[in-house]
């Protein structure tokens, strides 16, 4: 006598089809959509806390500026007998006659549109003058971004792998000596050594200034060239220091992991041990410091440029600092921000890309 097989209850089947979990939502999707979701919150967040800060930032720089000692009105009339008259009609004409709380949400209105304002003493755009002097900057910080982040990054790993020898002990002992001085006094001090001349080495450079007038084409160049060469090495010298040190500090991190002696286990070289594996792996906190280098390169070095009379951002804000122009100054000092505060957000929408776990 034969089994015939019997198909299977359809309540049965029902049953324990049911009884499987069916993936919902974010568990439903794959991987990588998992990964890009987690990514965009990330990113989502990182972009609010830029937001809150430049936020803050406006706010600060209405008021910060404000507690500067002296009239404005007053400075711009350059010591002249004034009457108070046109001292009065001064002050309306630019606000300042207007309650605090209006100067303030007029400040506000107008900045979130673009308007910084007008500068008391050019008479001119604030944003103007931002343009006007950023392209100085961005040659005078950006070329000694490029040199002292090269520079500190090559000696930084070197340093680190050969770290207690002498060559080690000299670079970090130099760093640390150059990043602590003053980037004003060293700046007045190359000026004496190498622009007037002290003892038997002559002067070679301008004492400061951008060019000497009055050239053109290739010549124009060279004399820009010559006018920069002072101002870049005494930026390099005193900023190469912290990337040296940064770079140096996450290598040594780095250094006792496990994959690295299984990479020698393997054969590979010392020198590519360090390129290829230590060194891509220890660059997170030097990515971090580039892009905030790099967001102060956009603001330009104030102290640097104001030694060396350069016509950049930061020789304008020590410019308006002085009068006090009070549109001119917040308006540099929310740009100076804006730029720091973008760069430090791009370095953190970066640091998921270099090492996967960051986010999530």
């Amino acid at each position: 006598m034969s089994i015939q097989p019997t198909a299977p209850d359809s309540a049965s089947a029902a049953v324990d089809k049911a009884a499987v979990p069916v993936p919902t939502g974010t568990a439903a999707r794959g991987p990588r959509a998992r990964t890009t979701t987690a990514y965009l919150r990330y990113g989502a967040a990182k972009a609010g806390g830029a937001a809150v800060s430049l936020l803050a930032v406006l706010v600060t720089g209405f008021f910060l500026f404000r507690l500067i000692p002296g009239d404005p009105v007053k400075t711009m009339t350059g010591g002249r007998p004034v009457s108070a008259g046109q001292l009065a009609e001064y002050r309306k004409e630019f606000g300042l006659d207007l309650p605090m709380w209006e100067q303030f949400t007029d400040y506000c209105r107008k900045a979130l549109t673009g308007d910084l304002g007008t500068s008391y003493q050019f008479r001119t755009p604030v944003i103007d003058k931002i343009t006007e002097a950023l392209p100085n900057t961005l040659l005078l910080t950006g070329t000694a971004f490029v040199l002292y982040t090269a520079l500190g990054i090559f000696l930084g790993t070197r340093s680190a792998w050969r770290h207690g020898r002498l060559g080690d002990k000299l670079n970090t002992g130099l760093a640390l000596t150059l990043y602590s001085v003053p980037s004003f006094w060293l700046g007045l001090l190359v000026i004496i050594v190498f622009a007037v001349g002290l003892g038997p080495i002559p002067g070679l450079f301008p004492t400061g200034g951008m060019e000497s007038g009055g050239k053109e084409g290739f010549a124009y160049v060279l004399d820009v060239a010559h006018h920069l060469v002072l101002p870049v090495v005494t930026l390099v010298a005193v900023e190469y220091g912290q990337t040296l040190l940064v770079t140096r500090s996450a290598l040594l991190d780095e250094m006792g992991s496990d994959y690295l002696t299984t990479a020698r286990a393997k054969g590979l070289r010392d020198d590519l041990v360090r390129r290829r594996h230590a060194v891509p792996n220890a660059l997170l906190p030097t990515v971090t410091l580039v892009f905030v280098n790099l967001g102060r390169t956009v603001a330009g070095v104030i102290l640097v440029e104001t030694v060396f009379s350069w016509p950049g951002l930061g020789g304008l804000f020590y410019q308006a600092l002085s009068v006090p122009d009070l549109p001119l100054v917040q308006g540099l000092f929310l740009f100076f921000a804006s730029a720091v505060i973008v760069m430090n957000t791009l370095a953190d929408l970066v640091y998921p890309l270099l090492d996967p776990r960051v986010g999530r």
